[in-house]
C-alpha cells in the first residue's frame, strides 16, 4: 500500500512539473489591425470551417518569407484540423470576414526546433499579418450571430 502511495505522489509531481513547464512557454500574441463591427460580422470562423486567408509572413528581423498577397491568391484550409501550424489554427479562430490580425507565433506553435527548410530557421518566432477573406461552412450547420 505504501508503494502505491509513493507511486501516486511521484506521478502527481511529474504532472505538476509538466504543467509548470508548459506555463513557461511563450503564448500566441494576437493583435487586431482591423476590427469588424458586430453589425458587419455575420459569422465568425469556427473549427471545421474552410477559410480563405491573405497573409504576409515575416521573421522577427523583418525578413518576409512568404506572402499570399504578393501571389494574389489567398490560402484556403479547414480551420482547426492541423492542416496549418497550430498558431494559425488558434489565431484565425473567431475572426470575421474582412478582419485583419497580427499573429506573433512562438516557435512551439510554428515550426519548432526543425524550422522549415532554408526559409524558416529552427526556433523562429513568426509574425503574420492576416486578413480573413472568406468562410465556407459546407455542412450548413451554423447559427447566425
Amino acid at each position: 500500500m505504501a508503494r502505491l502511495v509513493v507511486l501516486i505522489v511521484a506521478f502527481m509531481a511529474l504532472i505538476a512539473g509538466v504543467l509548470a513547464a508548459e506555463d513557461k512557454l511563450p503564448k500566441l500574441q494576437i493583435g487586431i489591425l482591423k476590427k469588424i463591427s458586430p453589425e458587419e460580422c455575420t459569422q465568425k470562423a469556427r473549427k471545421g470551417d474552410t477559410v480563405s486567408v491573405h497573409y504576409t509572413g515575416k521573421l522577427e528581423d523583418g525578413t518576409v518569407f512568404d506572402s499570399s498577397v504578393e501571389r494574389g491568391q489567398p490560402i484556403q484550409f479547414p480551420l482547426g484540423t492541423g492542416r496549418v501550424i497550430p498558431g494559425w489554427d488558434q489565431g484565425i479562430l473567431g475572426m470575421c470576414v474582412g478582419e485583419k490580425r497580427k499573429l506573433t507565433i512562438p516557435p512551439h506553435l510554428a515550426y519548432g526546433k526543425q524550422g522549415a527548410g532554408r526559409v524558416i530557421p529552427p526556433d523562429s518566432t513568426l509574425i503574420f499579418t492576416t486578413e480573413l477573406v472568406s468562410i465556407d461552412n459546407e455542412d450548413g450547420d451554423r447559427d447566425e450571430l
